[in-house]
């Protein structure tokens, strides 16, 4: 916990919460969103925010949900306005990119304005691209004093992910021409830095823009691409909850006709932990990416905890 000199730290979006910890101010942490996880002693500090709708159920039954709670209500999310002012943090965490990812900063700004015993420095982070998290995570650096360590995990990630770029481009496997897949029912793409991520480890991606939100997809489309690669990436949905809800896909009869799922080259990955969180996680994203595109040429060693391959059985 932090000493009276340090920040007192809210995050309330998962990603922040890794970059945090990534900047080695952990400690410094007083509060997290319900969504923040890793690391995995965050658990013990108290979640400031909840889900306004019921979060179990299958794709189609989330998405009806949260497009019914939006049409009555400005946030899927409520913010405790009382633990809040309990913690008095003076640095809270948020983020501007997406109403439905992570508490957003109308949410923050409205809790905190109702504050008593602090007014905290409010960081909304904006990550619609790579470029965009690394200015998130030198805003975050530069809220917390630590500024310099911000610049050395920004420079320690690129590096990294020119190394992945130059370790894909040295193997002679013609390019994997790979669907990205972000939620299965209503099936939608994924965007945003995903496809930046793509292009790093030499593949061609299919569907959804950089910079850009992920877009909603048909089924034919996805027929009338035929990926050669398909990665199943649900946002907030580790492994074993995405191949439960493999059935939106796989039900259909022309499923099978598809060549990546001829060639046994349909992947599931933990959309959770990877490839949702703009953060410094991004690296491994590429990773598991790089061992999907060139099986048996290249091995970080997510396989069994970042990805799995999907069967039929």
């Amino acid at each position: 916990m932090p000493t009276a000199a340090d920040p007192r730290i809210v995050s309330l979006i998962a990603s922040a919460t890794e970059i945090v910890h990534a900047l080695g101010c952990t400690d410094w942490l007083v509060g997290r969103s319900h969504e923040c996880d890793y690391p995995a002693d965050i658990l013990s500090r108290p979640a400031c925010s909840s889900a306004k709708f019921d979060v179990h159920g299958n794709s189609r039954e989330i998405d009806d949900r949260v497009k019914a709670t939006l049409l009555s209500a400005t946030s899927v999310y409520n913010v405790d306005t009382s633990l809040l002012n309990e913690l008095a943090p003076t640095v809270v965490l948020t983020q501007s990119q997406c109403e439905v990812c992570a508490v957003s900063l109308k949410d923050v700004q409205a809790a905190v304005c109702e504050l008593v015993r602090s007014q905290p420095q409010i960081v909304s982070l904006e990550p619609n691209a790579l470029a965009d998290v690394w200015q998130d995570i030198q805003r975050v650096g530069v809220a917390l004093g630590v500024a310099d360590r911000a610049a050395q995990l920004i420079a320690d990630s690129q590096s990294r992910l020119q190394q992945i770029a130059t370790q894909c481009r040295g193997l002679s496997s013609k390019p994997a021409r790979v669907a990205c897949i972000e939620w299965l029912e209503p099936l939608m793409a994924a965007g945003n830095w995903v496809p930046e991520l793509v292009r790093i480890v030499g593949a061609e991606n299919l569907f959804g823009v950089a910079g850009q939100h992920s877009p909603w997809m048909t089924f034919e489309e996805v027929l009338a691409a035929d990926p050669d690669v398909i990665a199943i990436m649900p946002c907030g949905f580790d492994i074993p909850r995405s191949q439960s809800e493999m059935h939106w896909l796989t039900a259909r009869p022309e499923w099978s006709s598809l060549t990546a799922v001829q060639n046994a080259r349909v992947y599931v990955t933990d959309g959770n932990q990877y490839f949702n969180r703009p953060g410094p996680r991004l690296v491994e994203s590429a990773e598991i990416l790089a061992e999907l595109c060139y099986p048996g040429d290249i091995n970080y060693g997510h396989h069994g905890t970042g990805w799995v391959s999907w069967t039929n059985d």
